[in-house]
């Protein structure tokens, strides 16, 4: 899969050192994957939420973090939509974002 959107990472984990790591992993794992469906995630990422319009939220550092992306599967593309605290991902909509 093709990871569009490293940089909002980067400037996620420099705010959040503790999640440098996790993002670090995920973005080397899903760059490497070959997701044709939710199915193919939630086989790896069991705790991973499947959303409406291809989006996927995955939990970070415990759940302390939720990153959401929005995947276009024919493509071979994973959009980086947000990355944030379990707080400020109660405050948006996931589906809509």
């Amino acid at each position: 899969m093709r990871v569009i959107a490293k940089k909002a990472l980067r400037e996620f984990w420099e705010r959040q050192t503790d999640a440098e790591e996790q993002l670090k992993t995920w973005y080397k794992e899903a760059s490497k994957a070959v997701w044709f469906s939710p199915n193919d995630i939630k086989s790896e990422y069991s705790k991973a939420s499947i959303l409406k319009s291809g989006r996927v939220v995955f939990n970070l550092c415990g759940n302390k973090y939720r990153l959401i992306v929005r995947i276009n599967y024919t493509r071979s593309w994973v959009f980086i939509r947000f990355i944030g605290t379990h707080a400020e991902y109660d405050k948006i909509d996931a589906d809509k974002i």
